[in-house]
């Protein structure tokens, strides 16, 4: 199926189109990573032009996904630690007025009926073209796993390592990325760390939290640490870096 692609904004979405691309999007809990809040609102507006809508031929949204530029020196040790880490590392190259040369692919949502239909192949290369077009050599990606949640106490990087019988990674979004020509080049352990009230928790999860301790939540990569006593719960997700050139 053709698809064309566009900048996000490059005109209105009705709040139905929005609500049901994002329908199997991300768990409501992601937005509680304080450290990314520091910096999210002046990556959407200094850098809209990476943020990409693809449509079908019906101007259906059908799938959008978004990118940061930031400087690397193309050494695995030297990438940021967290997400908020690189969404500070791009803000801090645009207030200085220095050039980046690595697009990170920050986020990418498909419509649920799209799913499997090439969608996100095409916007995975949209994203990597308007990276080369920006003059950025450097793709990379820290690749949230979208089956990790079934194996939340398997620990990251032995999941990123699991493959099938063909060789190809075991979990669909990172095999897509390694299809698309992408290589798995390191593991973030704690690449954002949710907090909130046990509230906010139940909130989030559709889960009674009556006790201190470690759950398994839906949708966590991971598991969930409660503390009553201090009314909070923890909650640290691993990502896994994919660099496509």
């Amino acid at each position: 199926m053709a698809y064309r692609c566009e900048r996000s904004d490059a005109r209105p979405w009705s709040e139905d189109q929005l609500a049901e691309l994002f329908a199997e999007g991300f768990p409501a809990f992601v937005t509680a990573d304080r450290e990314v809040k520091r910096s999210i609102g002046r990556v959407r507006e200094d850098f809209a032009a990476l943020n990409l809508m693809l449509v079908d031929q019906g101007d259906r949204p059908v799938a959008t996904g978004w990118g940061i530029p930031i400087a690397w020196s193309g050494h695995v040790d030297t990438l940021p630690a967290t997400f908020a880490g690189v969404l500070d590392r791009a803000v801090e190259l645009f207030d200085a007025g220095e050039p980046a040369d690595t697009l990170v692919i920050c986020g990418a949502v498909v419509h649920p009926e799209r799913k499997g239909s090439g969608a996100a192949d095409a916007l995975l290369q949209e994203l990597s073209a308007t990276a080369a077009r920006a003059g950025l050599t450097r793709v990379l990606a820290p690749v949230r796993p979208t089956r990790k949640h079934l194996y939340p106490l398997i620990p990251i990087a032995e999941y990123a390592a699991w493959v099938r019988a063909d060789g190809l990674p075991f979990d669909p979004w990172l095999r897509l990325h390694v299809r698309l020509g992408g290589r798995v080049i390191g593991i973030a352990e704690e690449a954002q760390t949710m907090i909130g009230t046990v509230a906010q928790w139940q909130t989030w999860t559709g889960l009674a939290l009556p006790a201190s301790g470690m759950y398994v939540i839906p949708q966590g990569l991971s598991v969930l640490a409660v503390d009553t006593s201090r009314d909070e719960g923890v909650y640290v997700e691993p990502n896994i870096w994919v660099r496509h050139r």
